[in-house]
């Protein structure tokens, strides 16, 4: 087992999809990288066929906890207002979204499929929207097992826990990110990397490297450079090594 989906096993995983919309669907979330909640929100106008690009659209709620008194913002676990002093007896809670917005290249493949599933009427009408898809994330999360299960592939294994977890939507975004890592993992491009992915921290795209395995891997072999070469270091065989005579 491993962390990630190669392109290949990808591919079968289109071909084993019972619906076009259900190929494309996987497509995007793979080729694109995009999270299933931005997936499930493209619309047909999204598109742009002339420029080969896609806007991708991310919603971020966040809940501020606050003071009903004097509007400060609060902890959970906080007794008494930091700012006023008071003892929280009852909060406020604020909502906050935030709307960010990218835009995306698309490969001639890709948009070829999605130029057919339009010309097809695929995308769905919907509260003044035209959706690409018309189904939620639960249903999305459903598409991409049955067709993982249908082109038999087995669970993913998360390298720093041990656990094993089923294909998702998820799982095809962090597949796109460790095989763009194995592909570039100069600095450029883990900075393109992560304004595709849409990380605000650089950390979160650079851990991408130690999952595709190479990082650790360079590392290592240039402490041994000499056994790239078959050849033995400055140490020789070991038997010049201090202490070696006592071992």
């Amino acid at each position: 087992m491993k962390p990630y989906l190669e392109r290949e096993e990808v591919e079968r995983m289109e071909a084993a999809a019972a619906h076009l919309r259900d190929r494309l669907l996987v497509r995007v979330l793979f080729r694109l990288g995009c999270r299933v909640s931005e997936a499930v929100s493209l619309e047909a106008q999204d598109i742009d066929f002339a420029s080969g690009t896609v806007r991708i659209i991310h919603l971020k709620t966040r809940v501020r906890v606050i003071c009903p008194v004097c509007g400060g913002r609060l902890a959970r676990s906080h007794t008494f207002c930091p700012a006023c002093g008071g003892k929280v007896e009852g909060v406020t809670r604020e909502e906050q979204t935030r709307r960010k917005q990218r835009i995306l290249p698309l490969d001639e493949d890709t948009l070829a499929l999605l130029s057919e599933y339009v010309e097809r009427r695929g995308p769905v009408e919907r509260e003044g929207k035209r959706l690409l898809f018309g189904i939620n994330r639960h249903r999305a999360w459903q598409v991409v097992r049955e067709c993982a299960q249908r082109a038999s592939l087995g669970p993913l294994v998360n390298p720093e826990t041990g656990k094993t977890r089923g294909v998702s939507p998820h799982r095809l975004r962090d597949s796109f990110a460790v095989n763009a890592m194995r592909h570039d993992d100069s600095g450029v491009g883990l900075r393109l990397l992560q304004e595709h992915l849409g990380h605000q921290s650089f950390n979160t795209t650079a851990r991408y490297r130690k999952v595709s395995g190479q990082e650790h891997r360079l590392w290592y072999d240039s402490l041994w450079p000499e056994m790239d070469n078959g050849r033995e270091g400055a140490w020789g065989s070991g038997r010049d090594l201090p202490g070696a005579d006592q071992r």
